[in-house]
């Protein structure tokens, strides 16, 4: 089993980006608006700087999306990383997001995923 991660710097893409990943068979994603500590620190002394006090700035603070999955294999993962790209631009590129994905050497209460040519059977 594999953990992907995925750092959604677009919020209005996160349906998209949930909806390709269920197509792919990804049963279920954690998802939690996040902030980086760059952006933050950034806000607060362009914050300061502009209306003089930093609590306005943390009001004007742009969150994104981390989402968590558990898929059964590397191969998943990878479908994973190429329809989050094709929904968000190269992750390379800034403004896009980070997505890794690393093998878990145990899970428990994740149920089984089965495919489509399974469940036919």
């Amino acid at each position: 089993m594999q953990m992907i991660m995925l750092v959604l710097d677009d919020p209005n893409r996160l349906d998209a980006v949930v909806e390709a990943w269920q197509s792919i068979g990804v049963s279920g994603v954690t998802m939690m608006e996040t902030i980086g500590a760059y952006r933050r620190a950034r806000r607060r002394v362009t914050g300061r700087y502009v209306f003089g006090l930093s609590g306005l700035s943390e009001s004007a603070e742009r969150s994104q999306y981390t989402l968590f999955a558990i898929v059964p294999d590397q191969g998943t993962a990878d479908l994973c990383l190429e329809a989050t790209e094709r929904i968000v631009g190269d992750l390379t590129e800034p403004n896009t997001g980070v997505f890794a994905s690393w093998q878990l050497t145990s899970a428990k209460g994740v149920p089984e995923q089965v495919d489509d040519k399974e469940a036919e059977k």
